[in-house]
């Protein structure tokens, strides 16, 4: 009992350093690409990123000894993880990070965290899984927290104040679920399944950038804004995550607390990105997290 316990608080620790670091990765974001602050590239910033990701993935396959895992893949497997890393971390990243660029960070992060939602839709061809009225309701409720933060709460208007960036948060949500449903059919090791990823995608976005001639070296704190999103938003925290599920009695136990994260980035983009935090905000995000919990619940 002693030692279960000991496990699930450890269980807890590594869910909730995981939460700490998410819920910087929105004001990392905006940093590194407004204007106001670093002024990135979208491109040369998603390099840097993954590329600190890629040798982070590497560094712990090496440890774990489990880098012989890449020699029993197939060919069918690397393309599936080139398709993947074309997914994630090249478009999903692309079209996140433009809708940042676009909107303020409270705006882009809260419409990304519909995410769950459109998986579930996107389940129901793909999958061919089938949904409830009542999860119907659930995914209204969800959509109508969207239209609250697009519309900066005039809902009677109808006016959408940046439809462009609002556009490419829903459009990051449909990469992302895209990559999760795929994802499932890989049987392999997570954290090789993920290395892979970051490779391609690398080599992916290095290809863009030869493309559209936008490869640039960023200055020393533009490098450390890259680095740090490469670690804590796709590298290390992924793994800490990783290891609080297996730690965890029930994935349940601690998947709940993911949720805590839109509500700590808000604060955090309060207090270092220096935005207001709009009533709107606030009310689309709990229709969006309610929506997704309450879709759960009614599944």
């Amino acid at each position: 009992m002693t030692t279960d316990w000991t496990k699930q608080k450890r269980a807890y620790l590594c869910a909730l350093i995981a939460v700490l670091f998410w819920s910087t990765i929105a004001s990392a974001f905006k940093i590194c690409l407004s204007p106001d602050y670093l002024n990135i590239k979208i491109l040369p910033l998603l390099f840097y990123a993954s590329v600190a990701s890629t040798v982070t993935f590497f560094a712990y396959l090496s440890v774990l000894r489990k880098l012989n895992l890449l020699k029993g893949l197939s060919k069918e497997d690397y393309l599936r993880s080139a398709v993947l890393g074309f997914l994630n971390p090249f478009l999903y990243y692309v079209v996140l990070f433009e809708a940042y660029y676009i909107l303020r960070a409270q705006e882009a992060l809260t419409i990304n965290w519909i995410w769950p939602i459109t998986l579930v839709l996107l389940s129901i061809p793909i999958l061919k899984q089938k949904i409830k009225l009542r999860s119907i309701l659930a995914i209204i409720i969800s959509f109508f927290g969207v239209f609250i933060i697009a519309t900066g709460g005039d809902i009677l208007g109808f006016r959408f104040t940046r439809p462009t960036g609002v556009f490419l948060a829903l459009a990051s949500t449909v990469i992302w679920a895209l990559f999760w449903i795929y994802n499932v059919r890989d049987k392999s090791d997570e954290a090789v399944r993920l290395f892979l990823n970051f490779v391609f995608g690398s080599a992916f976005i290095f290809a863009a950038m030869l493309l559209f001639r936008k490869i640039e070296i960023p200055n020393v704190k533009g490098i450390l804004g890259a680095v740090y999103i490469g670690l804590f938003e796709m590298g290390v925290t992924f793994l800490v995550w990783l290891r609080a599920l297996k730690l965890a009695e029930t994935t349940a136990h601690v998947a709940n607390l993911v949720y805590l994260v839109p509500f700590f980035s808000l604060v955090v983009i309060h207090f270092v990105v220096g935005e207001e935090i709009f009533p709107s905000t606030i009310i689309g995000l709990v229709l969006i997290v309610g929506g997704i919990i309450l879709q759960k619940l009614w599944s």
